[in-house]
C-alpha cells in the first residue's frame, strides 16, 4: 500500500479519491487538537485608499508591533512559487487574463506587452486601468530583501532573518537559519515558500502573507490551487503549540476563490470551485493535455510538419 498524505492534496489526487481509484482517509482535527489560527483577509486597495502606501497593512504592522512586545515570534510570507510578472490595479484589483485560456497574462517588460504564454495571444500593456479608470495599474513585483528592509526601517529594535535562495545558498545555509530561529535568536523570519512547509517553531504565533496575489496570477492554469495550498500550509506555521495563533493574509483580491477557501481552511470548498473550473475549461484531471516540440532547421519544413499534426489531431477528433 502506497499513503499519499497531505492539508492541501492536489486536484487530481483528491478527483482520483473522488471517483473511486483512490481510497479516501480523512483527519478532521489538527495534532494535539490545538486550536486553528484565526485568519484574517486584508483588503489592499482599502489600504491604498487610506493612503498606506507600505507592504505591511496597518492590522498587520500593529500585530508584529504586539507580538515583539510579547516576546513572540514572526513568519513573514512573501508569495511567489512560479512568480511571473503580471499587472494588476491597485485601486480595483483588476488582472488582464488571456480571453481564450483564462489565466493571467504575463508582463514583458521589454516589448512593454501582455502575453499568454499557453496560446500566444497578446497586447499592449495598459496604462490606464479598463475596469475602473485607474491609472495605479503597473506590473506586481517585490523580492525578500526589500521586506527585510522595510522591516529593519520600521523595527530597528527588531532582529531580523531571511531565508530565500540568496541565503541559504551557502553549506548549511538552510539548517543555520532555521536553527538559528528555533532558537529564537531572531525574532522575524521572512522568506518564500521554503519557510511554510513542515517547520514547526513553537513559539511563531503571527504568519503574515504579504502579497497572496504573486502566486495566483501565474500564467498557469493550477495558479488557483498553488496559491490555496501555500496559504494553508503558511497558516499552519502559526499557534503550533499552547499559543494562540493569528494569521494576516494582505491580497488585491481578497474575493478569490482560493483565498476565501484558505481563510476558512476548507479544501472540499476550494475543489467545488475549482474543479468546476477545470470542467468548464477542459483541464487536467477532468481532461488530459499534451504538449508537443517540434524543431526544424528549415523554416518550409517545420510549417509542414506542424499543419500535417493538426491535420491529423482535428482528424483524430
Amino acid at each position: 500500500a502506497v499513503v499519499l498524505a497531505s492539508a492541501t492534496p492536489s486536484v487530481e489526487s483528491y478527483y482520483k479519491a473522488q471517483t473511486g481509484e483512490y481510497k479516501l482517509l480523512e483527519m478532521n482535527t489538527r495534532y494535539n487538537k490545538n486550536k486553528m489560527p484565526e485568519i484574517s483577509v486584508i483588503d489592499m486597495r482599502s489600504e491604498l485608499e487610506k493612503g498606506n502606501k507600505s507592504m505591511l497593512s496597518g492590522k498587520l504592522y500593529n500585530e508584529i508591533e504586539e507580538n515583539l512586545k510579547r516576546g513572540e515570534q514572526t513568519i513573514l510570507f512573501l508569495n511567489r512559487r512560479g512568480f511571473s510578472t503580471f499587472v494588476s490595479c491597485r485601486s480595483c484589483g483588476y488582472v488582464p487574463h488571456c480571453p481564450n485560456c483564462n489565466i493571467s497574462l504575463t508582463y514583458h517588460k521589454f516589448e512593454d506587452k501582455l502575453k499568454c504564454h499557453y496560446c500566444g495571444y497578446e497586447r499592449p500593456n495598459y496604462k490606464i486601468c479598463p475596469k475602473c479608470g485607474s491609472n495605479y495599474i503597473r506590473y506586481f513585483g517585490g523580492g525578500t530583501q526589500k521586506v527585510e528592509d522595510e522591516l529593519n526601517r520600521l523595527f530597528p529594535n527588531a532582529t531580523t532573518v531571511r531565508m530565500d535562495m540568496d541565503t541559504t545558498s551557502g553549506k548549511d545555509g538552510h539548517e543555520k537559519i532555521i536553527s538559528e530561529f528555533a532558537a529564537h535568536n531572531a525574532d522575524v523570519l521572512v522568506g518564500t515558500q521554503m519557510i511554510v512547509k513542515g517547520h514547526d517553531f513553537p513559539d511563531v504565533t503571527l504568519v503574515g502573507v504579504l502579497a497572496a496575489d504573486m502566486s495566483l496570477y501565474t500564467s498557469d492554469f493550477r495558479a488557483g490551487e498553488r496559491t490555496f495550498q501555500l496559504l494553508v500550509q503558511a497558516a499552519g506555521r502559526a499557534g503550533r503549540k499552547n499559543l494562540h495563533g493569528d494569521v494576516i493574509i494582505q491580497t488585491y483580491t481578497p474575493d478569490n476563490y482560493s483565498i476565501v477557501a484558505a481563510q476558512k481552511q476548507d479544501y472540499e470548498m476550494f475543489y467545488d470551485d475549482e474543479i468546476s473550473f477545470r470542467k468548464l475549461m477542459g483541464y487536467p484531471p477532468v481532461m488530459h493535455m499534451l504538449e508537443v516540440k517540434i524543431s526544424s532547421k528549415n523554416e518550409e519544413n517545420l510549417e509542414k510538419s506542424c499543419d500535417d499534426m493538426k491535420k491529423f489531431s482535428d482528424m483524430a477528433g
